[in-house]
């Protein structure tokens, strides 16, 4: 396993795989990694000759008032997850190489980012989108791998990857959960112990949803409402938003349709920390 912190040679090392007629797959991270983590390591692993893990906290996707100086990072710890996955590189690059002086050149995928986290969080998908155009150049991966449970930012990166003519095709992989359903997250390490249970709620709730939609329930208000009735019966969780979206536009809908494909998604301040989570449903 090679770690590498300059772009250029990065680039250099994949086009040198690739020429020898390798496969590259890539899997963007934040660090911190996890069991989901590693799913899509080991996705990357069974599709491809060669797999690139990248490591960056990209300040670019974080608001003012977020948590990018506090957000968790243990390169160790990522390090032997790497190894357990069989990770041929670690592609591990420092702001000032990411973001050299005067950068002012970014990509944005309009319409599809301006609800849901796009409404709470202004700016995080512009700072997503071009880090991850930036890291699709270095490392000129055939796969790249994103999860479920960041839908939003699954569906914008599949719209760009589209829009742009770029040559990669992007893997999605299933939400990877705790015993009582949620999501693994990096953030999870910021619940106590009591909100760590009480978060479970926001699993159960989706659940709830999508049991209404496979029961007929076609009323997205209806659906909607009684998510959010079991949510708020815990009072340490404060919502940002439900809302059920068509799965390839995000736009918001009112009315399931036959044969249509959509999200259900949520995001709750448990306490402090504040998660999100979905599930896809077919009416």
């Amino acid at each position: 396993m090679i770690e590498i912190v300059e772009p250029e040679i990065m680039r250099d090392k994949s086009i040198m795989e690739k020429k020898s007629g390798k496969r590259v797959g890539v899997v963007p991270t934040m660090g911190y990694l996890h069991e989901g983590h590693g799913a899509l390591l080991h996705e990357a692993r069974k599709e491809n000759d060669i797999v690139i893990l990248t490591i960056f906290v990209n300040p670019a996707q974080f608001g003012p008032d977020e948590d990018f100086q506090r957000y968790p990072r243990d390169m160790e710890r990522d390090r032997k997850i790497a190894a357990g996955e069989r990770v041929d590189y670690i592609f591990y690059p420092s702001v000032d190489t990411m973001y050299p002086e005067n950068f002012s050149t970014y990509v944005s995928v309009e319409n599809m980012t301006d609800l849901l986290e796009g409404e709470y969080r202004p700016g995080h998908f512009r700072g997503v989108t071009t880090v991850v155009m930036k890291l699709f150049q270095i490392t000129q991966p055939d796969n790249a791998y994103f999860g479920q449970k960041d839908a939003q930012q699954l569906m914008v990166i599949t719209k760009m990857v589209r829009d742009l003519c770029i040559p990669v095709t992007i893997r999605r992989v299933e939400t990877v959960r705790e015993h009582d359903g949620l999501a693994m997250s990096s953030r999870n390490v910021y619940l106590s112990p009591k909100e760590r249970k009480d978060a479970a709620v926001l699993f159960k709730s989706l659940q709830t949803g999508k049991d209404l939609v496979q029961d007929g329930e076609t009323s997205t208000e209806i659906i909607i409402r009684r998510i959010i009735d079991i949510i708020t019966a815990i009072d340490t969780i404060r919502i940002d938003y439900v809302e059920i979206v068509d799965l390839h536009t995000f736009k918001k809908v009112n009315r399931l349709e036959s044969g249509r494909e959509y999200c259900i998604a949520l995001a709750a301040r448990v306490g402090k920390t504040r998660l999100i989570d979905n599930v896809f449903v077919s009416s």
